[in-house]
């Protein structure tokens, strides 16, 4: 009996020794303003419960969708969300250091405040000067930190309003500077590991006829209007694109793998065909800097929209 107990202790330690060991999800932060966490739409609260608000503010933002488009092509990824609105990276670094370093995360995505500075607008000094000490305060608590930034999407009312910055200029003007601002934040430390172009697929979208370029004058008959009411803050179909482009940037995932069918913009009230335009243009405008993993144009045979699966 003693020879058979010791034989089966030793077995069952062997198959312990060979049984393979789950890998943990990929933890991602996304640092931002009301630009991050959705204002003016239903992103703001979607799904607020599959990520993890470090303000403890309820909020899903693009982040939930992020989490959401990961969940449907079998990608695990440990979400969190650190935002507060109205403020650029320099607000974070000076108040919320702490909780952003609570953990060495593998991934962080940060914007600053969509002109680059709130009270200098289009002068990218400020942002370089605090991506650079966000970066820093990263590397600190992980040797392999790796943060992104992300260029924002440009501002009707900056552009269009004669208050506005860019007035005079186009869309396009205001995208390519708040760009530029950020390639040079990007070049203060090798901890940055690249520029998401979220500006950039906003003006594809209007220059592929699938967005209007000004909502301040009313929006063209079966276009999207990729802002909200404030004619600042994006739609669902603003947030919705923003969403595709971080996805397909940090997973180099193709968008379109999605298919017509998912759920989240199904979810928050976009059609088919909405879905895979906005899919499209997040495509056609990550092939262009990403090495992404190129999907079927015929996704999926069946394109009934479904409701997401319930968190887990």
């Amino acid at each position: 009996m003693k020879f058979h107990s010791m034989t089966a202790a030793l077995l069952a330690s062997s198959v312990l020794c060979f049984a393979p060991v789950a890998q943990a999800a990929t933890s991602v932060l996304f640092i931002g303003n009301s630009f991050t966490y959705g204002h003016g739409s239903a992103v703001r609260y979607y799904r607020a419960n599959t990520v993890r608000d470090l303000n403890r503010e309820g909020q899903g933002g693009v982040p939930a969708l992020f989490k959401s488009f990961t969940q449907q092509v079998g990608l695990d990824y440990d979400v969190a969300i650190e935002t507060r609105g109205g403020t650029g990276i320099d607000w974070h670094v000076q108040n919320r250091l702490s909780v952003i370093t609570q953990q060495p995360w593998d991934i962080v995505v940060a914007h600053g405040f969509s002109t680059l500075d709130s009270k200098k607008p289009g002068n990218p000094e400020q942002l370089v000067q605090t991506a650079l000490q966000l970066a820093q305060a990263l590397q600190a608590k992980n040797p392999k930190a790796d943060l992104r930034l992300e260029a924002t999407f440009p501002r009707a009312d900056e552009t269009y309003g004669p208050k506005g910055a860019w007035y005079g200029k186009t869309i396009g003007d205001m995208a390519k500077d708040v760009r530029a601002g950020y390639d040079l934040a990007a070049k203060s430390s090798p901890v940055i590991k690249g520029v998401i172009p979220v500006g950039e697929a906003w003006v594809r979208a209007m220059d592929a006829g699938v967005a209007d370029n000004n909502s301040l004058d009313g929006i063209d008959a079966g276009k999207l209007n990729l802002w909200t009411f404030d004619h600042y803050h994006a739609s669902v179909a603003g947030y919705y694109l923003k969403g595709l482009v971080v996805f397909g940037a940090l997973t180099l995932q193709d968008p379109r793998a999605l298919g017509g069918n998912e759920c989240s913009g199904f979810e928050l009230g976009l059609s088919v065909p909405q879905v895979k335009a906005l899919q499209q243009v997040a495509y056609e405008q990550l092939k262009l800097s990403y090495p992404v993993k190129t999907a079927p144009l015929e996704n999926l045979a069946l394109e009934t929209p479904q409701r997401c699966l319930p968190a887990h």
